[in-house]
């Protein structure tokens, strides 16, 4: 894995940089749209890595491609046509950075992120431990870490700055934060992104134990999936083959680099430490069979 071909941070000379994200840079293309560069930047535990993972935007910008597109029926999302290339000319549109750009249409983000979860794990996991409910939804006692619930869970959270940490609220909140009508919407369109996605993973022999997405407004009020979707990213994805309860199940996500700085003396805090190549590699690894399994059709 050569980190000499890595995009840890992009330079698109010709357009203004609004930020830059814990993996996105955005960039101004005019009013009505931005360009969204997946880096190979890694964040856990909503940190930064300090090292990229060679390949990594590359990857993600494929899948979430990929799931924009069988979604489409569901929700309007923010993709467009266009390309880089189509922004800022052919010659100066690398086909590193072209590759790992999407021309998005410019929407109002919503303040928070549209969590289902189908299995108690992470976060979930030790929410359940402590009070035997996750985010306001009260489960039945003697669950096992990884089980799968009865049903999935809506459970959303706010979305953090870069260095902050996510919070998970319970609905009631989100009413607050989003009004009652658009919080049941947006409720109602990440379950059934949830089902779609994982109907179409376990065909794969994929499990989604988790997912997030995230949603903007253009300015009627519609709704659009925005950002990523169903990506190593923002779910946790485990081999059905190897499925087990009582642990932290083997995955094709950052799961992998996690569990590793779990055993780690780092209070979660930035700096992060230094990853070994191993975990590195590691994590390509996983990301590159995700995308594999979830895209190329059956025979």
């Amino acid at each position: 894995m050569n980190t000499d071909d890595a995009v840890f941070e992009s330079d698109i000379a010709q357009l203004e940089l609004l930020a830059r994200g814990k993996v996105r840079d955005i960039y101004a293309v005019d009013d009505t749209h931005l360009a969204i560069v997946t880096t190979d930047r890694l964040s856990a535990f909503d940190v930064i890595m300090r090292q990229p993972i060679p390949g990594k935007g590359l990857t993600l910008t494929k899948i979430s491609r990929f799931w924009f597109s069988l979604l489409a029926d569901i929700v309007p999302n923010h993709l467009t046509e266009l390309t880089l290339a189509d922004i800022i000319g052919a010659s100066a549109a690398t086909p590193a950075l072209e590759a790992r750009t999407m021309i998005v249409k410019r929407l109002d983000p919503l303040p928070m992120e549209a969590v289902v979860r189908g299995y108690l794990i992470g976060s979930g996991w030790a929410d359940y431990q402590r009070t035997g409910s996750v985010c306001g939804h009260v489960l039945a006692p003697g669950l096992s870490q990884a089980q799968r619930l009865p049903e999935p869970l809506f459970t959303p959270a706010t979305k953090a700055s870069v260095g902050d940490h996510d919070e998970n609220i319970d609905f009631a909140a989100l009413e607050k934060l989003i009004g009652a009508a658009r919080a049941h919407e947006v409720r109602d369109i990440s379950l059934a992104i949830y089902a779609r996605g994982v109907a179409h993973a376990a065909a794969r022999g994929i499990i989604v134990a988790d997912t997030k997405f995230e949603f903007g407004l253009d300015a009627g009020g519609t709704l659009y999936l925005i950002d990523e979707v169903l990506t190593p990213d923002s779910s946790r994805f485990w081999p059905a083959d190897s499925y087990a309860t009582g642990t932290s199940p083997s995955s094709f996500d950052k799961q992998f680099l996690r569990d590793y700085l779990e055993t780690l003396d780092w209070d979660k805090r930035a700096p992060a430490p230094e990853l070994p190549q191993h975990i590195l590699s590691g994590t390509a690894a996983r990301y590159a069979e995700a995308l594999s399994l979830l895209t190329t059709p059956r025979s």
